[in-house]
């Protein structure tokens, strides 16, 4: 408490010219010593590797390339990019960082600010949370404590270190400016309850260090919401409850194992609850329940309002979301829901979703190396059409030619299809396939023989 007192006077006198303060030592304070001691524990980091190169499609005419005398065109293109990271075990060499800087890589390198550099191998990645965990060889490390990021109030103040634009252990202050936010298209997070600050981020803070005043981590720094790619006073990181639910899982299993329930959510509005008959507005609206899901078994149905899971308030689908996606296959979860204005509770056993899938090379030689299941929540399309979702699809397979992971198919033989045995009852002894597919905002007709 003293320690904070003195940086909010500190703080509160930029421009007091003659004036000084001190403590009962005659020290002027500093966050010198802070840093000093949480430095070592926060890295760079440099990754390369090869992508995909994207080119004109006429440029990859043999023809065209002899006739207009054009060089051929590389194949594979290599990238390279900076981020930060964060030791969290000095014993088993696991740091901390973001997926998005990892996500390309073929070979990582993690510098400390003692000068060692030093190569690291990725334990495993979860791109729903945007973290990743790495690991290194090493002696002599320091790791950051672990805080309860639940614990933070709006205005606590916060200190970020990182390589923003390749400047090794720039330190930046600031406060908690929010919480429990969201940032629509962040790197392809769907899990997001990011802590706000103000403290500076910018490009190559990413993955770095979002401490408190007690030297321990609260966040993975992972985003900023800027017009220019700098600073502008909000920054985002991946509270440390959460990351910390994501890293002991990947450590355990090389990635995160999330099971479904079996619903699409969505806000409840004043005008949902109004049209509900209830006096609240707070909670996830099931729009949809999966047959033969967790939910469904559970008792639960479209309509019913979720206000608790285990717990803790669920004030909107995000928290919802959150909630049931940090969880581990077979936990059970605890659910207080509103139906008919009656506040009811039931409890269910988040399932594998690997656990309903089909294999299609039994069904039809056509779909051969496609995996199907009942269309659920890892769907974008879950709860606007209906149909089985295309799982996985092997490559170099038949399906491959027409099929991706992700696609949902909604008729076959221009009869629509709602489940599994649906569309097994409709696949099974036909010698001709007319499959409707939706992939993303667009629809098409594939025809298989």
């Amino acid at each position: 408490m003293r320690r904070a007192l003195l940086m909010l006077l500190l703080l509160a006198l930029p421009m007091a010219g003659q004036t000084q303060i001190v403590d009962e030592n005659g020290n002027t304070p500093s966050l010198a010593p802070l840093v000093e001691e949480v430095s070592p524990a926060v890295v760079n980091i440099a990754t390369s590797g090869t992508v995909e190169a994207e080119s004109n499609p006429l440029l990859n005419d043999p023809f065209f390339r002899r006739f207009f005398d054009a060089p051929e065109q590389p194949r594979q293109r290599e990238v390279q990019s900076l981020g930060s990271g964060v030791v969290v075990n000095a014993d088993q060499g696991y740091v901390l960082t973001n997926h998005h800087v990892i996500a390309q890589a073929d070979e990582i390198t993690v510098a400390f600010n003692d000068g060692r550099e030093l190569s690291a191998e990725i334990v495993g990645s979860d791109p729903e949370t945007d973290i990743a965990v790495l690991q290194i060889d090493a002696e002599e490390l320091t790791a950051l404590p672990m805080a309860d990021s639940d614990s933070l109030r709006v205005g606590d103040y916060t200190m970020a270190i990182g390589n923003p634009f390749g400047l090794d252990h720039t330190v930046t202050t600031g406060v908690v400016s929010g919480l429990d936010r969201t940032l629509p298209g962040n790197n392809g997070a769907r899990l997001q309850s990011f802590i706000q600050t103000d403290a500076s981020i910018n490009p190559g803070n990413s993955g770095g260090a979002l401490i408190n005043l007690r030297g321990e981590l609260v966040g993975i720094n992972t985003a900023i919401l800027s017009r220019s790619g700098g600073n502008i006073g909000i920054g985002f990181a991946v509270p440390m409850n959460m990351a910390r639910q994501v890293m002991d899982q990947i450590i355990e299993y090389g990635e995160v194992r999330r099971g479904i329930l079996g619903v699409r959510v969505q806000d409840l509005t004043a005008e949902m609850a109004e049209a509900f008959d209830i006096d609240r507005n707070d909670g996830a609206l099931i729009s949809q329940v999966t047959p033969n899901s967790p939910a469904a078994e559970a008792g639960l149905q479209a309509g019913d309002i979720v206000v608790e899971v285990n717990g803790t308030s669920i004030p909107d689908a995000n928290a919802m979301a959150n909630a049931i996606g940090l969880l581990r296959i077979g936990d059970a979860v605890s659910m207080t829901y509103v139906r008919d204005g009656e506040t009811q509770t039931t409890t269910a056993t988040v399932a594998d979703p690997q656990s309903g899938e089909v294999s299609a090379d039994a069904l039809h030689p056509g779909l051969a190396g496609a995996t199907f299941s009942e269309l659920d929540e890892r769907s974008p399309l879950f709860g606007q059409v209906e149909g089985v979702l295309v799982t996985d699809v092997a490559q170099g397979s038949r399906a491959a030619e027409y099929l991706q992971p992700g696609d949902v198919i909604t008729s076959v033989n221009r009869e629509a299809v709602d489940s599994m045995a649906a569309f097994r009852a409709q696949v099974e002894g036909s010698e001709r396939l007319l499959l409707n597919v939706r992939r993303n905002n667009g629809a098409f007709f594939v025809l298989i023989r």
